[in-house]
């Protein structure tokens, strides 16, 4: 087993309320993945194979960081938040917020409902995401060589909820708490992935860059 370095997109659309309007960088996204690229172009970081999921805002953050030689594998893509969210509000009358400080209280009520089933016409099952998290990234571990993986805050919250046990609603926190352009590293511990390194952040570290500490 290799270790891989798992890395949220950029800032993607905030005022989409749909899964096709949200797919696409804002310019401060593109900015994030420009800057992260050159730190790690800065810093020497090793790493002999790249990986993203086929959505936009995954190709996009990867062509901004400046990889090249990019597996694309849909297994990688995010869930769909935004149809679950109007599902739930359908279905069961759950609101949808439109500021982050209302996701922190909706967040893990869709997540609770959509692991126990209680969603109908839900576009995959928690089950088939858990799924397809775990042997994408076990491929990927298998494989010769540090790797990096560009790829969505739910998915890297599930690859965690996998490494530490995590319930759901500590999925959900860890999924709110995921940041832009983050880095988040799984190292092959014991014979299993475990997390070494979580939302960081060092392109944005310089006080000039604080305001693109952005969650959404």
């Amino acid at each position: 087993m290799t270790h891989i370095t798992l890395i949220r997109h950029g800032q993607a659309n905030t005022g989409a309320r749909d899964e096709a309007s949200y797919d696409r960088l804002s310019d401060l996204g593109h900015q994030q993945a420009r800057w992260l690229g050159e730190h790690l172009r800065n810093t020497q970081a090793h790493y002999t194979r790249v990986y993203s999921g086929t959505l936009t805002r995954h190709i996009e953050t990867a062509a901004g960081m400046g990889l090249e030689d990019i597996v694309q594998d849909p297994r990688l893509n995010e869930m769909e938040y935004f149809t679950l969210a109007e599902a739930m509000q359908d279905q069961h009358g759950l609101q949808i917020p439109t500021e982050r400080a209302g996701f922190v209280e909706h967040m893990p009520q869709v997540f609770a409902a959509w692991a126990a089933d209680e969603i109908s016409n839900a576009p995959e099952s928690w089950r088939d995401f858990e799924i397809r998290t775990k042997s994408a990234l076990s491929e990927i571990a298998a494989g010769s060589g540090p790797a990096v993986v560009v790829t969505s805050g739910g998915l890297i919250a599930m690859a965690m909820r996998q490494a530490m046990d995590l319930d759901t609603t500590g999925t959900a926190r860890m999924a709110l708490a995921i940041m832009n352009s983050s880095m988040h590293r799984l190292h092959p511990i014991g014979g299993r992935l475990s997390p070494v390194l979580f939302n960081a952040v060092p392109h944005l570290d310089n006080p000039a860059r604080h305001y693109a500490q952005t969650h959404l």
